[in-house]
């Protein structure tokens, strides 16, 4: 199953440890199958406050998505963004691309008893 690394990120200023980051990045994706969906795009913002802007790269499953997170080549570099760049990062499995939410409504209907 497909899984994201998601980030919320609101960048303030440029540096050189920002651009490091951002030019080491795709080597630390690619042992992992990791490529950016998402990156410096600006966000159109529909509903309620959304300062910054959202980073999205896709991974084969969740399991290389957590072992690119963890990876020394990854983790080396982390500081470089997180001493100049304030946002949460989270890792989420993607659906099957047969999933229907009524199904989900459904289940989640019956086991509140409603």
């Amino acid at each position: 199953m497909t899984a994201y690394a998601i980030a919320h990120i609101r960048p303030e200023t440029m540096n050189e440890d920002v651009l490091t980051y951002i030019e080491t990045m795709q080597s630390t994706l690619d042992p992992f199958g990791g490529r950016f969906l998402v990156h410096g795009k600006e966000v159109e913002v529909l509903e309620g406050p959304f300062p910054g802007t959202v980073v999205v790269i896709g991974f084969p499953d969740i399991e290389r998505a957590r072992a690119w997170y963890a990876s020394d080549a990854y983790r080396a570099i982390l500081p470089l963004r997180t001493k100049h760049i304030p946002g949460e990062v989270i890792l989420v499995e993607g659906v099957p691309a047969d999933y229907d939410a009524s199904k989900t409504a459904a289940g989640l209907r019956a086991e509140a008893g409603l």
